[in-house]
């Protein structure tokens, strides 16, 4: 079954943290990805611009409404993903709690709705 793997951080807090410590993260996160390839669970991931790039768009009476940055007021910003395959819930919690931003974020696990020949 396949899992999104969904990782909300406060951008603050990385903007905040000293350029050794980011170089720190972003070597666990090459590492942690280069092992979910290598276990067969990886299916894709991706980190997201900063949310400043963001636009929300939504329709509302046949309007199209288009807004600078995300939707909702959060602590935690959406900060990337990663689409797993994984037996089950166990083993997609066990793989997003390796996540490095597990410890200064959350990692949202959410099945994928497997749609027939889409």
């Amino acid at each position: 079954m396949k899992y999104m793997l969904i990782i909300y951080d406060n951008e603050k807090v990385w903007n905040d943290m000293p350029e050794a410590q980011k170089g720190q993260l972003f070597g666990e996160y090459m590492s942690f990805t280069d092992g979910i390839k290598k276990s067969g669970h990886y299916v894709s991931g991706a980190p997201l611009q900063p949310v400043s790039t963001a636009t929300s768009v939504r329709v509302r009476e046949g309007k199209t409404l288009k807004t600078d940055g995300p939707f909702a007021e959060t602590r935690e910003q959406l900060g990337g993903y990663y689409m797993i395959e994984a037996k089950d819930l166990d083993e997609a919690c066990k793989i997003a709690a390796r996540i490095p931003s597990s410890r200064i974020g959350t990692i949202e696990v959410r099945p994928v709705m497997e749609i027939p020949g889409a």
